[in-house]
């Protein structure tokens, strides 16, 4: 008897990791690229055509207005790599409803063209290059008046950007400070140069264009892999996915050793930065507090066995039910110039990982806790809205609960800085110097004030928990009102339990919560943190958006400041080790 048990026993766990084994496989053939990407086009192309089947005589202004639909031209380059791309996995090769359909969004372009009303949208050399592709693919099954219209179109609208290029291409730094605009947009002209001289016949565009993106590929990325927007000093994660699509589109006509090289670099800077959930690291970004899952230039990660990889993790996050069709488009990219191979793993399949920068930021990942450090210091952008001040310091993210630490940066918004101070009457609120130090058992972020300066310690995670020790040292005559500020990721309808036993649902309400109101913890979203006593709390704070100039307006980006108050004191002598302690205990059962 107790022979059978334990042979069924066995026989039930073998089944049990067959079906597990069996699981796996079926979920790694749904993500294996570029099958994916195919599916995920289909989707997204017959959405495109019930929307204009329902509504033959449709503008373009009238499509654009859709939500996630705002550069519709980008849903034509879907059912052109549809019909062009011979490939087991795509069953539209050579499909006329294909055809029909990317000539039909062509057709449209170009009445819209005649009309003037293609141009002045914003950012249309995107738009531009999506059709510029669609009719390198479809060239010869467009009819000579179809492609002569096209052609005079899109030569048009190219032209447009060759001056902006040509007078920018010998600036000291093709960072925002120089060339008046964003490095993603100066790449972008360059590989619409490039790829319509080569399409076009214009072998000075084509000479412009490769001059400029060789110089973004061996002179501007840096030794860390991104591209400063603001400066060199940090990067600005989502948008350096876009100067690197135009690298790896460089890279696919020229075969330039020098963007291989940075496509490599760009990898391991965009693979570590990554949380599990296919979201950019926010910490380390000094223009964005938030960025969906990147759909741009994965086709250059596919240079590398780690970067399929890294692909496939990125696409497995989109969803043929919700496609915006600029993820559409740009997906359609990726699958048109996808290179298969072999695949190795990324630091998201690892049980625990740590990577550091040259600069001083870095991440670290121990089972489902990832981690955060950013000392990056740079020149706030005064007159310009787009750039955030690097005045945040710390995330924490938890595989199961999402973003609960939230480090995003803000602009003229002390009241989420990790740290302020008060001199006279100004509010300084970004580090003047920092240090970051990392090693297996506990890292340190060290970040230097006017009046003192804060060691965080940050051992490595044990089991559920996370301890975030701030000592901090006093300098000098110490400043009015210095505090330490986390931000917190509060959930707007969920319940806020405190210590002191009251439960407050969040919503528009402002809540200020004291010392005794909080008495020492809170518990919310399935965490638990506990904290010093002299704690406060506020929600919600709207926090900055760059593209309005303004606070956001909604709960769904709110976060809540908990806040800690300095005490330091002036004493004889200029500098007080260890003056403070300040310790927060995070708990994830």
């Amino acid at each position: 008897m107790s022979l059978r048990l334990k042979r069924t026993s066995w026989v039930t766990r073998a089944g049990v990791v067959w079906l597990s084994l069996s699981m796996m496989a079926r979920i790694a053939a749904a993500q294996q690229l570029p099958a994916a990407y195919f599916r995920l086009m289909e989707a997204g192309a017959a959405q495109v055509e019930q929307r204009l089947a329902a509504d033959p005589a449709v503008d373009l202004a009238t499509l654009e207005a859709r939500p996630g639909w705002k550069h519709f031209p980008y849903a034509m380059l879907a059912p052109a790599v549809l019909y062009a791309k011979r490939h087991r996995d795509n069953p539209h090769y050579h499909d006329p409803k294909m055809l029909a359909l990317a000539v039909r969004i062509g057709d449209l372009l170009a009445s819209e063209d005649e009309k003037g009303v293609f141009e002045p949208r914003l950012d249309s050399d995107w738009d531009t290059y999506m059709w510029l592709e669609t009719y390198r693919l479809l060239e010869h099954n467009l009819g000579e008046e179809r492609r002569n219209r096209w052609r005079r179109s899109i030569l048009g609208n190219v032209a447009w950007v060759h001056d902006d290029a040509s007078e920018r291409v010998g600036f000291p730094w093709y960072n925002s400070p120089y060339i008046g605009t964003s490095p993603n947009h100066y790449a972008q002209y360059a590989s619409l140069l490039l790829l319509a001289g080569r399409v076009l016949g214009r072998q000075d565009w084509e000479g412009l264009g490769t001059r400029i993106l060789h110089r973004f590929a061996a002179v501007e990325q840096t030794p860390d892999g991104y591209w400063g927007e603001h400066s060199r000093a940090g990067p600005t994660t989502g948008y350096d996915h876009l100067t690197m699509t135009q690298v790896a589109l460089y890279y696919e006509y020229t075969k330039d050793p020098a963007a291989l090289a940075a496509l490599r670099r760009s990898t391991d800077f965009h693979k570590n930065f990554t949380y599990l959930d296919g979201t950019p690291v926010e910490v380390i970004n000094d223009r964005n507090r938030y960025w969906d899952v990147d759909a741009w230039g994965q086709f250059g990660f596919s240079n590398f066995a780690d970067g399929r990889r890294y692909a496939e993790f990125l696409t497995s996050f989109f969803r043929p039910d919700n496609l915006h069709i600029d993820w559409l488009g740009r997906l359609s990219q990726d699958a048109l110039y996808y290179h298969e191979g072999p695949t190795n793993p990324i630091p998201q399949d690892q049980t625990s990982y740590s990577y550091r920068m040259k600069i001083p930021a870095g991440i670290r990942k121990t089972g489902p806790w990832v981690i955060c450090l950013s000392g990056i210091v740079d020149t706030p952008a005064v007159n310009n809205q787009f750039y955030l001040d690097r005045q945040a310091n710390l995330s924490v993210f938890h595989q199961r609960l999402g973003l609960i630490i939230t480090g995003a940066n803000s602009k003229r918004q002390t009241e989420l800085a990790t740290f302020s101070e008060l001199l006279g009457e100004q509010v300084y609120h970004t580090p003047v110097s920092s240090r970051l130090e990392m090693s297996g058992g506990q890292d340190r972020l060290s970040l230097a004030y006017n009046t003192f300066f804060s060691d965080l310690y940050v051992p490595a995670p044990a089991g559920d928990q996370v301890t975030l020790r701030f000592v901090i040292t006093g300098e000098g005559t110490p400043a009015e009102a210095p505090r330490l500020t986390l931000q917190l990721c509060l959930k707007p309808g969920e319940e806020l339990e405190t210590a002191a036993g009251q439960k407050i649902e969040l919503g528009e309400k402002q809540v200020e919560l004291g010392p005794e109101a909080l008495g020492g913890w809170i518990r919310h979203h399935g965490w638990t943190l506990k904290f010093d006593p002299t704690t406060r709390l506020v929600w919600p704070i709207h926090p900055y958006n760059p593209y309005q100039a303004a606070p956001e307006t909604g709960l769904e980006h709110a976060v809540g400041a908990l806040s800690v108050p300095l005490r330091l004191k002036s004493k004889s002598g200029f500098v007080r080790p260890a003056e403070q302690e300040i310790t927060f205990r995070l708990t994830a059962p």
